[in-house]
């Protein structure tokens, strides 16, 4: 007899001996090689801003940022800057590299930050900056806010461009924003000129529908971009994709209000480099006042644009919801941009507007190779009309496939 309680209680050990093991193993597993249950490498040092100086109240942080960035830079081991919760005032600020640590240097935003609203503390086109960086990653779940309600009404148009955008991104090389969300920014959301390698994804861009010149993501002479599950409701482009940019890929984003997004203005400036290789794909746009667009200036001096696909987009009341438009800003002067190799897929949904097909290219330079395979457009706007929905088209060379409505050009 106590022979088999003994086997029972050394049988019942070995079994409860297992199951730790297993559980032990699943934890190990959940915690990572690091054996943190927070993701965090133990190796990387923590730079929080608090502990230079930087505090959540009424004065300009700035200054504060900078130490703590500079230190973190210059840091040889694994850095991470942390800007905690709390709401933080910041001027403009420049993150600035090249680092000395291994790539990429991390900034985790965890708070709220909200820009100093007054456009003359900024003496450039940005409120915070990165820039010279080689691997760089934002990311955490805290806003920007560039409190731009309050400067928006001394925008002048085109002036309005000179409002310093929320965040840019320059010369940085394999870099990620991620997770965070940006709000109200007194010009663009988040620019990107001059760099390689830059994903963008789950990001939350807002402002009201009236707010001048604040394109969600405007990027520019930028090589290999990916944006990609974000949400972007703003009031202008959602996305806009100008000069010199290669290889640009959008992907799973949701834009309303705004004006859709566009590649262009192209052919601004002298010597414009090419614009080639643009994808946007599986995108959503609600109540724009343009879907996907291509915008050139008349009278513009010469360049291409070559390689783009729109595909398995839905437009949920858009006023615009295919455009090419070759005289924008210029109705008078032929622009010279040149269009070509454009693929519009499976475009479906409803638009505000009876011509929902509107290609106008240049007659200068007219557009070639331009496709439209299956388009479902209905036309859900005013009654007094009485027009079924149709297309318009000039200087342009069209091939369709599959279902068309609004039926071809003629």
């Amino acid at each position: 007899m106590a022979m088999a309680i003994l086997f029972t209680w050394k049988s019942s050990a070995n079994a409860s001996l297992i199951l730790c093991i297993i559980a032990a193993s699943f934890v190990s597993k959940a915690l990572g090689h690091h054996g943190r249950a927070d993701g965090k490498d133990p190796n990387e040092k923590v730079f929080n801003v608090l502990r230079y100086g930087a505090h959540p109240g009424r004065e300009d942080n700035a200054l504060s940022f900078i130490r703590a960035w500079k230190a973190a830079c210059n840091y040889r081991g694994k850095p991470r800057l942390l800007i905690p919760k709390g709401t933080f005032l910041v001027g403009a600020t420049i993150f600035q590299g090249p680092c000395q640590g291994p790539a990429p240097i991390k900034v985790q935003i965890a708070g709220t930050l909200k820009a100093v609203p007054d456009p003359s503390m900024y003496e450039e086109d940005f409120w915070i900056l990165f820039e010279n960086i080689k691997g760089l990653l934002v990311t955490g779940t805290g806003t920007v806010d560039g409190q731009g309600n309050a400067v928006w009404k001394y925008n002048v148009g085109d002036g309005g461009a000179k409002f310093p955008s929320s965040i840019k991104v320059n010369h940085v090389v394999n870099g990620i924003i991620r997770q965070i969300t940006s709000v109200n920014p007194m010009g663009f959301h988040i620019s990107i000129v001059l760099s390689q390698n830059i994903k963008a994804k789950n990001l939350r861009i807002f402002a009201p529908s009236d707010s001048p010149n604040t394109d969600g993501i405007h990027i520019s002479q930028t090589n290999q971009v990916y944006v990609s599950n974000s949400v972007i409701g703003t009031g202008d482009d959602c996305i806009g994709i100008i000069r010199g940019c290669t290889d640009v890929h959008i992907r799973n984003v949701t834009c309303g209000p705004g004006h859709g997004i566009s590649i262009g203005s192209l052919g601004k400036y002298q010597d414009e480099e090419d614009v080639r290789g643009i994808s946007v794909k599986n995108c959503t746009l609600n109540n724009t006042d343009n879907g996907i667009r291509i915008k050139t200036y008349g009278g513009s001096p010469p360049s291409q644009a070559s390689g783009i696909l729109f595909q398995d987009i839905v437009m949920d009341r858009v006023k615009n919801p295919i455009i090419i438009d070759q005289s924008y800003g210029n109705k008078e002067s032929a622009s010279r941009v040149k269009l070509s190799d454009v693929r519009y897929q499976n475009i479906r949904g409803t638009s505000t507007s009876v011509v929902g097909v509107n290609i106008k290219c240049s007659h200068t330079v007219p557009c070639e190779r331009v496709s439209l395979s299956n388009i479902n457009l209905n036309y859900v706007g005013a009654k007094q009309h009485n027009h079924e929905i149709s297309s318009v088209c000039t200087n342009a060379k069209l091939n369709y496939a599959g279902f068309q409505l609004p039926s071809p050009c003629r």
